[in-house]
């Protein structure tokens, strides 16, 4: 579609006695209704599948704000936003990202994005950007196309550049905040061992083979560990500098399971709860980071173990699935949520990896806000809020699916699903 010429840069607003007019952007029908569900009392809200369409609207009606998301089918979010930018120039666009690289920020920020907003978005943050964007529009319509317009624009052309640099620096601090949270897992191992090591060691006069076979079992899982922690700080170097892997690692599952019940049998955490690991009945390959999918399923077990202070079990098990999923099962509701569908590679086989707990459940209000950087239900010094935000964040990198179910005073459910590969000679 070739848009048309676009208008003066004096846009002028809807008709002021009429409410504003919103435009969502959104090839998921969920985030577009939950949007209209929202504004629909203070906005005129236009609903766009797709580029195209939302073009289109923008063509033919005077849009105030624009809320558009950054990857869709076909055209994307910011080829969207650029033409937007081309066909009103005097709207204000909102991107909405579920994880994206900071050149892909930046790159929206440049092409006069007003703001960015994290799926899955809360109604508070969402209202307080939409009435951000709406202000701006206004003052700039009021402000017009003359001398003191110009000056306007020049002003906030300086705000945008440094609205860029805020951004990029505030996804650099979430990627240090992960390391730290990251490799916090690995060195909480190390010095759990090194704690059996010389209380071992403190009471030995001569060795026996027994007592060496400790030590070495135990030097192991340090060497392990340490490894773990160089490969994390890799991983996120890497990211940093935007490098990518040419192919993807192939992680046999229950070898990682193993790693994982020595992970989670020293964790301060794991008290007196029972912990059970049941291994897939034929071993199979994941195509992700293993150090990834330790960090995931860890983070899911620790957590539920920090679920309730009863003694409850714990259970990680897994099944290998020979066919797609049936997509059309799955629905965020009061009790359950899923993530990450839209980018979700569902071709067989896959794993399907589940941590259980029978602890107390998650809160109704908890659910929607669990995955957002930085909520969490614990106090300061026992929760950073980043451990699930991680979890999702790596579960979109490697291609997969997180489906949580909980029911409250009868445990939780995580369900992990990730494109697998057949081990040679498995």
């Amino acid at each position: 579609m070739t848009p048309t010429a676009p208008p003066s840069p004096a846009t002028p607003l809807a008709d002021p006695a009429a409410k504003p007019v919103l435009l969502v952007c959104d090839d998921e029908s969920g985030p577009r209704d939950s949007l209209h569900v929202i504004f629909k009392g203070d906005f005129e809200v236009l609903l766009a599948p797709n580029g195209p369409a939302a073009i289109e609207i923008a063509q033919h009606r005077a849009v105030d704000v624009a809320i558009c998301d950054i990857r869709m089918a076909g055209m994307s979010g910011l080829e969207v936003l650029e033409r937007l930018k081309f066909v009103a120039p005097g709207i204000e666009v909102v991107m909405m990202t579920a994880y994206e690289t900071t050149d892909t920020l930046r790159q929206a920020l440049r092409l006069q994005a007003f703001d960015y907003i994290n799926k899955p978005f809360d109604v508070a943050t969402v209202r307080k950007t939409v009435a951000a964007a709406l202000q701006k529009r206004r003052r700039a319509a009021e402000a017009g196309a003359g001398a003191d317009g110009e000056r306007i624009n020049a002003l906030f052309a300086e705000l945008q550049a440094h609205r860029v640099e805020e951004q990029i620096a505030r996804a650099r601090n979430e990627i240090y905040a992960s390391i730290l949270h990251d490799i916090n897992g690995p060195l909480t191992v190390v010095s759990g061992f090194l704690q059996l090591l010389n209380q071992r060691l403190a009471t030995l006069t001569e060795p026996s083979a027994a007592d060496l076979e400790f030590i070495r079992d135990r030097l192991k899982t340090i060497t392990r560990q340490t490894g773990n922690c160089i490969e994390i700080s890799r991983r996120y170097l890497s990211f940093l500098r935007r490098a990518e892997q040419d192919e993807a690692p192939r992680v046999p599952v229950n070898q990682l399971l193993a790693d994982l019940q020595q992970l989670v049998r020293v964790h301060p955490s794991a008290g007196r709860h029972p912990f059970e690991v049941r291994p897939l009945d034929r071993d199979i390959a994941v195509r992700m980071n293993g150090t990834d999918l330790i960090q995931i399923l860890r983070n899911l077990v620790v957590n539920a173990f920090q679920a309730g202070t009863e003694p409850h079990l714990v259970e990680v098990s897994g099944t290998v699935l020979e066919t797609p999923l049936d997509l059309g099962r799955f629905r965020d509701g009061e009790r359950e949520r899923v993530l990450n569908l839209e980018n979700f590679d569902n071709t067989p086989p896959l794993v399907a990896l589940a941590v259980r707990d029978e602890g107390p459940g998650i809160p109704p209000d908890v659910l929607p806000r669990m995955f957002q950087t930085h909520f969490t239900t614990k106090s300061a010094r026992q929760g950073t809020g980043l451990g699930l935000s991680i979890i999702l964040r790596l579960v979109r990198e490697a291609h997969g699916a997180l489906h949580v179910q909980s029911t409250p005073g009868a445990g939780a459910r995580f369900t992990l699903y990730l494109p697998a590969v057949a081990r040679p000679g498995a």
